[in-house]
């Protein structure tokens, strides 16, 4: 799938060049100039949101970030298909950088990779932004998901069973998918949304917020909460409450990953039911995922460095973009790993 997506972008990227540019200026008119740069894989990267590194539960390299639930044992045993059946290992756990997410205000903009925008030549997926009181507005976003391990890329740990071993690629493109321009299309794979909208499962998100800002971790079970961000739900990139650009991206980002969960493409990688093998989870694990800023501007040191999903981002966004020039935003997702090596 994400290969077709791949060569689909290729022949887009054609057809903008043969496209009659009147056509190109009637869908895109009054469009935002696409932003972003390309992600430097050593300098952009925040390297201390790989820690902790635990072996059972203890930690061998702390960190200052939070950590999710790891075994309590430091030998593991897995089933094995073949003779002797059972493979024993050393249950380890550490972050790993896997994916990377472009969140653009407009279709076809492709923010980490150069800030590169493809004009397909015809009105595919493009929306625009309603203005509300002036305070805070509705917002619509486009998110882009990459394929990007970069551990294994850097051969930091070449010998690490553990590590995702894949090559770059376009996984998901959000243009494409109907599902995601729709809230009443959204409800085909999220109609539990209808349960928590209301002011009470609402309020709880309150709650949230304050924790995972203060703490690092989010509260247990409430996963329709995004923290600060707002509601998870629908898994789109209509945004009832778009305050600034940075938590609007962060809650488009953050509900692409439930979203794919959903789908059945994200699965869970933590916790001690994960070390033999990944998880099924179409509820997302949200604790084992963190959402590190880099585009516009690579948030690699300083309060708030590869926040969880929710926290406020007004800890660490001061500066970090010029609202005039209406940048793009792109993130690095880190994400949890729990593995029985050998």
């Amino acid at each position: 799938m994400s290969r077709i997506l791949a060569s689909l972008i290729i022949l887009l990227a054609d057809l903008s060049v043969s496209a009659p540019s009147v056509a190109q200026d009637a869908v895109f008119e009054g469009a935002d100039t696409c932003n972003g740069n390309f992600v430097n894989p050593v300098s952009d990267i925040c390297w201390d949101c790989l820690f902790p590194l635990t072996v059972g539960s203890m930690p061998v390299v702390p960190s200052r970030h939070p950590d999710t639930r790891n075994p309590g044992f430091p030998i593991c045993m897995c089933p094995m298909a073949a003779p002797p059946f059972i493979r024993p290992g050393i249950a380890i756990g550490f972050w790993e950088p896997v994916r990377l997410v472009d969140v653009a205000k407009d279709p076809w903009c492709f923010v980490n990779i150069g800030g590169m925008s493809i004009s397909p030549g015809f009105d595919i997926g493009y929306k625009t932004t309603t203005y509300e009181d002036g305070s805070a507005h509705q917002g619509q976003y486009f998110v882009h998901w990459y394929v990007y391990p970069l551990l294994y890329w850097l051969e930091l740990l070449a010998d690490f069973a553990c590590v995702e071993n894949a090559s770059f690629d376009i996984a998901y493109v959000s243009e494409l998918d109907p599902l995601w321009q729709d809230d009443e299309l959204s409800m085909l794979i999220n109609p539990e949304a209808a349960v928590f909208a209301n002011p009470i499962a609402q309020a709880a998100c309150a709650a949230d917020c304050t924790a995972v800002t203060t703490t690092g971790q989010n509260m247990p079970g409430l996963f329709w909460c995004a923290g600060c961000h707002g509601s998870i739900y629908p898994f789109n990139g209509n945004l009832g409450t778009d305050t600034t650009r940075i938590q609007g991206a962060a809650l488009a980002a953050e509900r692409m990953t439930y979203k794919l969960h959903r789908q059945l493409i994200a699965w869970r990688t933590s916790g001690p039911e994960a070390i033999c093998q990944k998880q099924i989870a179409p509820i997302w694990p949200r604790e084992q995922y963190r959402y590190q800023l880099v585009n516009p501007t690579p948030h690699v040191s300083g309060p708030g460095t590869c926040p969880r999903a929710g926290t406020a981002t007004i800890v660490y966004e001061s500066g970090r973009t010029q609202p005039a020039i209406g940048e793009d935003v792109g993130f690095l997702v880190w994400r949890k790993r729990n593995c029985c090596a050998f």
